[in-house]
């Protein structure tokens, strides 16, 4: 899934900088979407790993 952030931020880049703005802002938009929740998936795991050497 980080995978994908990246390509869609690499996507929006190159797109704002060649001046598509529909492309570029549709690209950012999903790529803040997926960093989100990676960042999530991120927290959720190390909340689970705290927990299980807790126990």
């Amino acid at each position: 899934m980080l995978y994908w952030t990246v390509v869609f931020l690499v996507v929006a880049i190159i797109a704002g900088a060649l001046g598509f703005g529909g492309i570029a802002g549709a690209s950012a938009g999903v790529a803040q979407i997926l960093f989100f929740v990676f960042l999530a998936f991120l927290a959720i795991s190390l909340i689970a790993g705290l927990v299980r050497r807790a126990s």
